[in-house]
């Protein structure tokens, strides 16, 4: 029953994600969350999630451009992780879970109601780490590793490719760390590996599909998906910490 439940997610998480490139994992552990209980779902997501952002990495290029660009937000975010992890130990994460979600529908709103917001370009680089740093504090603490990046790399208005690149590049080394994390306080294990990496199966079969659908889509009509992601996102949040 649970690699039945564990699979149907990562397939609906990567179908999703496939088609707005992001919110594998904040997809992903609500539902699981709701079934098998957080501490269990947080080890399981990591290995297709990793899997699903490589995939979609290859897929849109301009790899070194991103890594050249946006360095400081990412070395940020990793130590961001280490921290969140520490605060996972002693923290109620269901409350950080309900404060999240209420934030990204905030944010979801917001974003389209002002549909034109960007980021002056001399902002951009002071602000980058904080992002970062913010960022990896909040998925070692609840898992999702979509707050605040997203709307930072959305206000930058980069093309779909680069900005699917630059999301997904800090979602990989967020992973990364959170598993290694999450290996030290006892979290994950070779159980919880093993069933994670049958994951990957699905999560390509949903990617592949998903991608596919996002290729057909206009920019603003992609822009719009990504939002209502992000919202459906915060609604699961609030719901599993209900």
């Amino acid at each position: 029953s649970l690699l039945a439940i564990a699979c149907a997610a990562f397939f609906f998480a990567a179908f999703s994600k496939g088609i707005t490139g992001m919110g594998f994992a904040t997809t992903c552990l609500p539902i699981l969350a709701l079934t098998i209980g957080l501490e269990v779902a947080l080890p399981l997501v990591l290995v297709p999630s990793v899997a699903s952002n490589i995939i979609v990495q290859i897929e849109v290029g301009h790899f070194r451009e991103s890594i050249r660009r946006f360095w400081p937000m990412l070395v940020a975010a990793m130590i961001g992780v280490v921290i969140g992890l520490v605060l996972l130990t002693w923290m109620e994460t269901r409350i950080a879970a309900a404060v999240l979600g209420g934030v990204l529908i905030v944010y979801g709103v917001f974003a389209l109601k002002t549909p034109n917001l960007t980021l002056p370009p001399n902002l951009e680089k002071p602000l980058g780490p904080v992002t970062g740093l913010a960022t990896g504090i909040v998925n070692g603490l609840t898992g999702s590793q979509l707050m605040p990046v997203l709307p930072y790399l959305m206000a930058l208005r980069l093309d779909r490719e680069r900005f699917v690149q630059a999301i997904n590049c800090s979602f990989t080394l967020s992973s990364l760390v959170m598993a290694a994390g999450l290996s030290k306080i006892g979290l994950m294990n070779v159980e919880t590996t093993l069933v994670s990496a049958l994951g990957v199966v699905p999560v390509w079969i949903g990617l592949k599909l998903g991608g596919k659908v996002r290729r057909r889509l206009s920019p603003e009509l992609f822009r719009k998906l990504v939002i209502y992601m992000l919202m459906a996102s915060g609604v699961l949040l609030l719901a599993r910490a209900v």
